[in-house]
Order: structure tokens, then C-alpha cells, then sequence
């Protein structure tokens, strides 16, 4: 298994279990025990885009490598999982700065959209692991970075 696609997946893991952590803390209304879960699972999903980013820029993306016929469909769940996760890192930027900035009504209403968006990502971006590294051949790493500029 690659080293780095590895870390950076169980980090997406780690924050939705933080997630649902805090989740379960508010609702039994222990709000520190919230805010430092909550705090965890957005370290957790930070960590995983600088991995994946660094990786992404320095080494390439892989390419799927499974069958053929396969690939269209792979190909539209990767784009659903990357609207998915770009809309809940807006949702997660925005609750966090409503939760810090104390306007906690309005955090209370975005919230739980927050962490459902979120789990939905982790769960395909875990997929999307799954499917490049685990259940078929890795394909081919094309580094765009290296192509233009020769490194």
C-alpha cells in the first residue's frame, strides 16, 4: 500500500470519527468535551488536504487503474466526492467561524448539515482510496508540475 495515500485516508477517517464524537457530545450537551472534538476532526481534515496536496503537486495524481469499462463510473463519483468535499469544507469553514465567533444559533442550524456533508465525503474519499489502491492495480502517476516544468 502507498505510504502517503494511507496516512492521508486515515486522517479523512479520523476526522469523521472525531465528528461523530462531537456530535454525540453536544447532543448530550457537554460542550467542551464538542469543541475539542470538533477542533480534532478540523485538524484531522487539514492534515489530510496538506498531505494530499503536497503529495498531489510533488508526486502526480494516480490515474484509475481498474477495468476499462469501470473507469465513466469511477469518473463520476470522483467528481460527486470532490463537489462533495469542497462543499463541506465551506460548510466546516463557515461553522467554525460561526462556533468561534459565539454565534452559536446560527452554527446550531448549519452544524448538522456540516457533519453530514462531512461524513459523506469521508465516506467516498474513502472509496475513492478503496478503488486506486486496494481493489484494482494502482495506475499510472501523472505529475503535471513535473511535465511543465521538468522536476
Amino acid at each position: 500500500m502507498p505510504f502517503l495515500p494511507t496516512i492521508s485516508t486515515l486522517f479523512i477517517l479520523l476526522s469523521a470519527i472525531f465528528m461523530a464524537f462531537g456530535w454525540n457530545f453536544i447532543a448530550k450537551g457537554k460542550e467542551k468535551a464538542h469543541k475539542n472534538a470538533m477542533i480534532a476532526a478540523s485538524i484531522s481534515a487539514l492534515l489530510f488536504f496538506i498531505i494530499y496536496m503536497s503529495r498531489t503537486i510533488f508526486m502526480g495524481n494516480t490515474a484509475f487503474g481498474g477495468p476499462k469499462e469501470l473507469e465513466i463510473y469511477y469518473t463520476i463519483f470522483l467528481v460527486f466526492h470532490i463537489i462533495l468535499a469542497t462543499t463541506g469544507a465551506v460548510f466546516g469553514i463557515i461553522s467554525l467561524t460561526l462556533a468561534f465567533k459565539r454565534n452559536i444559533t446560527k452554527h446550531r442550524k448549519i452544524g448538522p448539515y456540516t457533519a453530514i456533508i462531512w461524513f459523506g465525503t469521508a465516506v467516498t474519499g474513502i472509496m475513492v482510496y478503496l478503488f486506486l489502491y486496494v481493489f484494482w492495480g494502482v495506475g499510472e502517476t501523472t505529475n503535471l508540475f513535473r511535465a511543465i516544468w521538468g522536476f
